[in-house]
């Protein structure tokens, strides 16, 4: 099969499976964009040095458009908590852009073995159910702040929407686990949209070697067109079945998953 041909595929295959998993279980996909993009990267021989910028990059980018259908979903479905976002949209604009910004001047391996560590963590997290107790209520508008500006700039340095921290998060602050998910994937949009800018203008005037044409800054623009052209399409689905299948059990099954995908970026690393 034609290479170019077979790069398509993926990109369209990986954005049908990010999209359903965005509005599924609010993560935004990312989990699922970046080791796919960056073990495609490496087969297509993009810059080394920079693999993991573009891995990031793109998804942000692509998260922007996903996060959109699935916010429309859970919100048709009273799910989204819209005090609680505005509310956290201030902290998360500013620290995504600013990891972003950082992200673009820290090398591709220090990206990668942050990020695998990350998914690590993540699995881990799913495979033992661990979950903060409901402890306290929403925090007031300067600890919103500061919540969204860590759940911000981890996500941009990892390029994912955010549901991972922003979970955990509104679970601790006794908020039900479908609003959770809903005003998680809300929170994505913020974050997908400065952590976007933040990667565009960090990969201006950077010299991508055998890259002549195809991006913007650190985002890969065929691979952006395809996985979009999927992941809006299957998101709703998501957000649907995420009101009807067992969830906790797709998690772990999804665990198990981010385990073999960190496992194989951290053989690549070496």
């Amino acid at each position: 099969m034609d290479a170019a041909l077979t790069a398509w595929l993926l990109y369209i295959g990986t954005g049908a499976f990010a999209g359903a998993l965005a509005g599924l279980l609010g993560i935004g996909g990312g989990l699922v964009i970046v080791p796919i993009l960056n073990i495609a990267f490496h087969a297509q021989a993009l810059p080394g040095d920079y693999i993991q910028h573009l891995a990031l990059g793109t998804s942000m980018a692509t998260i922007v458009f996903t996060s959109v259908s699935s916010l429309r979903s859970h919100h048709k479905r009273g799910a989204v908590l819209w005090p609680v976002f505005k509310a956290i949209t201030p902290g998360i604009l500013i620290g995504s852009f600013l990891g972003s910004k950082l992200a673009a001047l820290l090398s591709t391996r220090f990206l990668s073995g942050f990020f695998v560590v990350f998914l690590y963590y993540v699995a881990a997290q799913m495979l033992l159910n661990i979950k903060p107790k409901a402890t306290r209520e929403v925090p007031g508008g300067l600890g919103m702040f500061g919540a969204g500006s860590v759940i911000g700039s981890v996500s941009a340095l990892v390029g994912i929407g955010g549901g991972t921290m922003t979970v955990p998060f509104l679970t601790w602050c006794n908020v039900a686990m479908h609003s959770c998910i809903g005003t998680a994937a809300a929170v994505g949009l913020p974050i997908a949209l400065a952590a976007s800018a933040g990667f565009i203008l960090g990969g201006q005037g950077v010299a991508l070697p055998g890259l002549s044409a195809g991006y913007l800054g650190f985002v890969y623009v065929p691979a952006f067109i395809g996985i979009v052209a999927a992941s809006v399409l299957t998101a709703p689905l998501g957000a649907k079945l995420a009101h009807s299948l067992p969830v906790g059990k797709l998690k772990k099954i999804f665990a198990c998953l981010l385990i073999v995908m960190a496992s194989r970026m951290l053989y690549g690393m070496f």
